[in-house]
């Protein structure tokens, strides 16, 4: 008995001398390895990046700006049925360890004493954070024993929720999604409310090897992923047998999010938004701030305005003949193959690649690029159409002679016809269309081009272009701002310019010839060169540039009198907001595209309208007491010059250069602009709430044709397009500003008439016409003959 007495006497003084040196090797241990730790209450204020995202006017998505795709959810906003499933799969004894599993432990210590190759991994979600935030992936016994003391500390720290929350919006998840409620988007399209069951377990699968589990290359092993968090979740009493077999039985819809500017056509607005928020708050706010924007972008509007200049384009485009097709390629065995390596613009639905299979005079057969699938792969199925005669007649060449086995060229699908399809080729030229509202400034629409996928160069706002006669009402409003009126008398007859270096500058009106005096409304409606050039000499240049900067239309114009015809640079978006000025009154105007931005907790940190309303946080309603909003832009022109302009400018569309309009039936104004040799090709106008402009021209200036003109090509755009943006719209005149007098004249001479050809002209008070004929009235008009003066310019604009 004493033997057995001292025997265990010996063990427990042992153990107790192995359990001290233990526990001091293990407190030394613990000791060295928190000297160092991270600092873990970081965690409390942790802001991860998170994606910016832009939506149009009516809130659906536009764009997604990020480096790590990521929405953050709070706990109580992630279901607790994507909670289970994480649990399950991940860490099962998560609500009841303290940041350590010892099961988890104990059982990568006997994988481990086996000597397999494959190593079990312990860790606890509390691990996961630990490492995916305080540390890094590095493989070692070092990064182990961090993590777990870390883990230990961020338990008794934070409750169990706001572990599982950092967890749940850090995590990895494949295919550049980052947390789970950017993952439930992008491969299901589906809020994490949405997520069923079987979803729900599939993204829980994830983070274990996004990669090894991807649905697209490795479907079984994902499925068979899947289905084992299935299993746990029924195991764990989350779902029952029942729910689960029945989950398991479901196949793996994965439907990946499509979200691109393309599906509005908005390529261009949206990387104008970009570029703005990039300027205004810099790369990383933007990528990783999680912004959310609220654009201008009307989507309808948009579409209309996509097809109007596009159809345009292809109208010029097509009316200069067919160039050939876009490359040839063997067509062989499988012409899908070889077609489905040839890259296509992605922004110019329903246009599709095709190659020419065969062809005779009545048809050709054609193949139509097989569409991708969502793993990325190339569709195998192949369909076939046919281009008729009628479909290639505007290349003006019989089908054999234009198109041949091999060719690849863009179709367009016949509207009336099933499986027949036109011919279609990308225009050389280009151009731009700006919708705006005049009042605002907000963008409705924009399009910068044929195709963004093609060239992200936006001619909306970064082609300087030579505006040409859309200058003029610049020009003109100067003058009825400064004594003219719309009857004062201009001698429309030839004019030279001594220049300083002693050549002679002829400007010459588009159409040949000279008619003598006529009034400052014919000037503009008939676009009289000479007529402006005139006007402009007796006004002065430095007024017109002063008049210019108001506008903004040139910051700082030369004040030469070729200016007056358009001769210098600017932007399609300055003169549309000049144009929009005219409209609203003549009240200063900032164009945008963003309404507002708020940071990632919803604090609004940018809104365009500054306008203030009175009354609007009334209580109640009382009758007689509404709501009043105040403007205090700045007074550019006076508004009754404004009026006068439109007035003006609605006789451009009545019976002069914008004719082509004038089928619509309906209050427009507006102003055609064509340059030297043609090389650009303007229209801009507006209703009494729209404001809409049109620009064409060839990247490379060049001219566009000897008879080609604004009238021809891009008067019909801005026709086209506000035909769909005003239908159902009431046809509302433009506001007559209390002051002006409207007086019927005579059209041709501007004097007082009721008679046949006399039209209601606006007047300021005081400036009423004389009653008989009195030549250069208004102070504007010059005797008839040749005048010489000396003075600069660059060349004649017309």
């Amino acid at each position: 008995m004493r033997f057995i007495a001292r025997f265990l006497g010996f063990l427990f003084a042992t153990g107790t001398i192995l359990f001290v040196l233990g526990a001091a090797a293990a407190g030394g241990l613990i000791y060295v390895y928190s000297k160092d730790l991270p600092d873990y209450t970081q965690l409390k204020n942790y802001e991860p990046p998170i994606m910016t995202r832009i939506h149009a006017g009516d809130g659906s998505i536009l764009a997604e700006y990020a480096h790590e795709r990521r929405l953050y959810l709070p706990s109580y906003a992630i279901p607790k049925l994507v909670k289970e499933a994480f649990v399950s799969a991940e860490d099962k004894n998560f609500y009841h360890h303290h940041g350590i599993d010892p099961e988890g432990v104990v059982r990568a210590v006997m994988v481990l004493l086996q000597g397999t190759r494959h190593v079990q991994g312990a860790s606890t979600i509390t691990q996961q954070v630990a490492k995916n935030f305080l540390l890094t992936n590095e493989r070692s016994f070092n990064r182990k024993i961090k993590e777990a003391l870390l883990s230990l500390r961020i338990e008794q720290a934070y409750s169990k929720d706001r572990i599982l929350e950092l967890y749940l919006n850090e995590i990895y998840l494949g295919l550049g999604n980052y947390g789970i409620a950017a993952a439930a988007l992008n491969y299901f399209d589906k809020s994490v409310n949405e997520l069923t069951l079987a979803e729900a377990a599939y993204l829980a699968g994830l983070p274990k090897g996004p990669n090894n589990y991807n649905p697209f290359r490795n479907r079984e092993a994902a499925i068979a992923r899947r289905n084992y968090v299935i299993e746990r979740m029924v195991e764990n009493g989350y779902v029952t047998r029942k729910e689960g077999d029945a989950a398991m039985a479901e196949p793996l819809n994965v439907n990946p999010r499509v979200l691109s500017p393309d599906s509005m056509e908005a390529g261009y607005f949206a990387e104008e938004v970009r570029r703005e928020l990039n300027e205004r708050y810099g790369d990383k706010k933007l990528y990783e701030g999680g912004l959310s924007v609220r654009t201008t972008l009307d989507p309808k509007m948009q579409l209309m305005a996509r097809k109007a200049l596009v159809d345009g384009l292809v109208r010029f485009d097509e009316a200069h003949g067919y160039r050939g097709p876009i490359k040839q390629i063997d067509i062989g065995a499988d012409w899908g193959q070889a077609l489905g390596q040839v890259p296509a613009l992605g922004d110019v639905a329903p246009w599709r690649l095709a190659v020419v299979l065969d062809v005779n005079d009545s048809g050709a057969r054609i193949g139509l690029q097989p569409p991708r699938e969502k793993s990325g792969d190339l569709s195998p199925q192949r369909v076939t159409g046919v281009i008729p005669p009628e479909g290639a007649r505007w290349t003006r060449k019989r089908l054999r002679q234009a198109l041949t086995s091999g060719d690849v060229v863009y179709v367009e699908p016949m509207d009336d016809k099933p499986g027949m399809y036109r011919l279609r080729q990308v225009p050389e030229i280009s151009g731009a269309l700006i919708a705006m509202d005049p009042y605002t400034g907000r963008v409705f629409a924009m399009v910068g081009g044929f195709s963004f996928d093609q060239s992200s160069f936006n001619r909306a706002t970064q082609a300087l272009r030579q505006p040409g006669s859309s200058f003029k009402p610049i020009v003109y409003s100067a003058a009825l701002d400064n004594g003219y009126t719309p009857s004062s008398i201009i001698l429309d007859e030839p004019i030279e310019i001594v220049q300083p270096n002693g050549d002679v500058w002829r400007p010459e009106n588009f159409e040949s010839g000279h008619y003598g005096p006529h009034t400052l409304r014919y000037g503009v409606e008939h676009s009289k060169n000479l007529m402006t050039v005139r006007l402009a000499r007796d006004i002065g240049m430095p007024l017109i540039a002063e008049y210019a900067r108001r506008f903004g239309v040139y910051d700082d114009m030369l004040p030469v009198l070729s200016m007056s015809l358009g001769a210098g640079e600017t932007t399609l978006m300055r003169m549309v907001t000049a144009y929009s000025m005219l409209d609203n009154g003549g009240k200063r105007l900032k164009p945008t595209l963003i309404d507002r931005i708020q940071d990632r907790w919803g604090h609004t940190i940018y809104r365009h309208d500054d306008r203030e309303c009175l009354g609007c946080d009334a209580q109640k309603y009382e009758p007689g007491n509404l709501p009043k909003l105040v403007d205090h832009s700045e007074q550019v022109i006076d508004p009754l010059t404004a009026y006068q302009m439109t007035s003006i400018m609605e006789g451009v569309i009545q019976r002069g250069t914008g004719v082509s309009i004038k089928v619509l039936n309906r209050h427009l104004a507006g102003k055609t602009g064509t340059t030297n040799d043609a090389k650009d090709l303007w229209f801009v106008g507006y209703s009494p709430d729209l404001t809409v402009g049109v620009y064409l021209g060839y990247d490379k200036p060049r001219s566009t044709g000897a008879s080609a003109q604004a009238a021809l090509y891009a008067a019909p755009i801005f026709r086209d397009f506000m035909k769909m943006a005003l239908t159902g719209k009431p046809d509302t005149p433009f506001r007559v500003p209390p002051g002006i007098k409207l007086i019927s004249v005579d059209l041709r001479t501007g004097m007082r008439s009721s008679g046949p050809g006399s039209i209601l002209e606006a007047f300021k008070p005081g400036t009423a016409p004389p009653e008989s004929y009195s030549g250069g009235g208004g102070g504007g008009g010059g005797a008839a003959g040749t005048d010489q003066q000396v003075g600069s310019g660059t060349g004649g604009l017309y």
